[in-house]
């Protein structure tokens, strides 16, 4: 995927400034693809010359003037047609998980502060997330939003966000518990 897809996923539904658009993506679609607030100002000016999204000029009395961005109908057809590609397998590379991979040898102190770090920023998020799916969700049960709601991608995106997040919470914890009590035995003996 090309963070183009995601830039016009993320201006489906509304119109969106540069500062706006580097916000939503900060609290949804950074779950599936993360992009700097300067490669999201690149990538606007990429797809309004590619007639993918429009943008027009607001004009501010207290503040600068700033520019509001749609999708076009080129840049739905874009999206319909990146939808109906094979999409690839996701992979995981992760620096931390090399680091457990050598625990055995290495002493573990650094890498059991490490997960618990891990942890703690995995537990923030699944706050988020699910802060999240409740204002997405509003008064409706989960089940009766995924049903009837009218956009539900936003949703879904986010429950795989949460989903993600709660798992890398629980095997950061898991393995730090497990290797403290690794390095406890060791000292015993």
């Amino acid at each position: 995927m090309a963070l183009r897809h995601a830039v016009l996923a993320a201006l489906l539904d509304e119109e969106l400034s540069g500062y706006q658009l580097a916000k939503s993506f900060d609290m949804g679609v950074a779950n599936f693809w993360h992009a700097l607030p300067q490669q999201l100002y690149v990538e606007l000016a990429k797809l309004e010359a590619d007639g993918l999204v429009t943008g027009r000029e607001v004009v501010q009395d207290t503040r600068p003037n700033k520019r509001l961005f749609r999708v076009t109908d080129a840049g739905l057809a874009e999206l319909e047609r990146f939808a109906a590609a094979s999409a690839k397998p996701s992979f995981m590379r992760d620096d931390l998980v090399v680091k457990v991979q050598a625990s055995d040898l290495i002493d573990t102190d650094e890498v059991i502060a490490q997960l618990m770090e891990r942890a703690a920023f995995a537990g923030a998020k699944v706050e988020l997330f699910s802060t999240l799916l409740d204002k997405i969700r509003g008064d409706r049960s989960e089940e009766a939003f995924l049903r009837h709601g009218e956009r539900i991608g936003p949703y879904l995106t986010c429950l795989r966000g949460l989903a993600f997040e709660q798992g890398n919470r629980d095997w950061c914890e898991r393995t730090a518990a497990i290797l403290r009590e690794r390095r406890a035995a060791h000292a015993q003996r």
